[in-house]
């Protein structure tokens, strides 16, 4: 049994994982996942598509948000932006859903340099509040350009087949965005354990001294925006295929309250905690939901009449509670408990 956390050389430092049981564990974890289709039924299964995309985004502005430190209140306008992206050139165009994809993730990422540019001289509040207007003014932006987008009508969009596999069915398109929530998980822990990330870990911790460091911070800083935009516009197009149909009403404001939520509550600056805060924020509305039903059929009913409003007031009352009293998240309560377990019955 591992007695500490210590780590001898570098290797281990910048190590993926250092314990084998974690490989045993995400192993078994991913088989449950290909099987999970195949066992549930549509509505557990609608869940279980929806953590994994909302996986997807969350990483993405965790390298924006947790590694570099840069608070954002308008990732939405990627989500959004994404999905527009794919279903332009894919259903207007009548392009390869792979090059929608690779548009998915571009268009955003260009997009993303507009607004990283104030971030050189902003951060904290203001950042957010530019951010945020951004967000409004892609919205916007959307809904006046109607040759292209189609204005508030949306554009409608089919399930892809990529390399002659069809992704009609709902089992094969969870196993699609099965297969985005890994590559995207694996990208996010290599890019934090490698150079970049370490810079963009710096900035966060103090950018006054990255700088005397020697790091760009104007390079790190637009990267940092860049690479999430991308990965959001690719999570902003699998929700798009998802709803089946790409609107700006299908993306609200609270989708970024939410992608914050699920940082705050899994733990910032960490991709494991993205994980954990999704499938707790993402499951919280209907296990709260299923235990009011409990004891009375009216509190059923106001969750399905005021369900944006109480999903709103949820996610406020768990960011409170969890800055209160775990301010790390989840992933800091999970260190906790592993470190209660192995030094048990000393206290360190």
């Amino acid at each position: 049994m591992r007695t500490g956390d210590y780590k001898q050389t570098y290797g281990e430092l910048v190590a993926l994982v250092d314990s084998p049981p974690v490989w045993m564990w995400s192993a078994v974890l991913v088989v449950a996942l290909i099987v999970a289709p195949y066992a549930l039924n549509s509505y557990a299964l609608s869940f279980v598509t929806i953590i994994l995309i909302t996986v997807v985004g969350a990483l993405g502005l965790n390298i924006l948000t947790g590694y570099t430190g840069l608070i954002s209140l308008g990732h939405v306008g990627f989500l959004v932006t994404g999905a527009y992206a794919y279903a332009i050139l894919v259903s207007k165009y009548q392009m390869p859903p792979l090059v929608g994809f690779i548009g998915a993730g571009l268009v955003p990422a260009i997009a993303s340099l507009i607004v990283g540019a104030p971030s050189l001289r902003l951060k904290g509040l203001y950042l957010a509040i530019t951010t945020l207007a951004f967000s409004f003014i892609i919205n916007t932006a959307i809904l006046e350009v109607r040759w292209l987008t189609n204005g508030a009508r949306g554009i409608a969009v089919q399930r892809p087949e990529l390399l002659g596999i069809s992704f009609d069915g709902d089992a094969a398109f969870t196993h699609l965005c099965l297969g985005f929530a890994i590559v995207t998980l694996f990208a996010t822990l290599n890019i934090r354990r490698s150079r970049v990330g370490r810079a963009f870990v710096a900035i966060r911790d103090n950018d006054t001294a990255a700088r005397v460091m020697g790091i760009n911070l104007h390079a790190y800083k637009l990267l940092a925006f860049v690479t999430s935009a991308f990965i959001t516009g690719i999570a902003g197009a699998l929700y798009g295929i998802y709803l089946s149909f790409v609107s700006v009403e299908g993306f609200p404001f609270l989708l970024s309250i939410e992608a914050l939520a699920i940082l705050i509550v899994g733990g910032l600056g960490s991709a494991l905690g993205a994980v954990l805060g999704t499938i707790l924020i993402v499951l919280l509305p209907e296990a709260t939901r299923i235990v009011f039903s409990l004891f009375s059929t009216q509190m059923d009913a106001m969750f399905s009449t005021g369900a944006q409003e109480l999903k709103s007031m949820l996610y406020g009352l768990v960011i409170i509670l969890f800055l209160r009293f775990q301010p790390r998240g989840l992933v800091g309560a999970w260190h906790d408990i592993r470190r209660t377990w192995v030094h048990w019955p000393l206290r360190y």
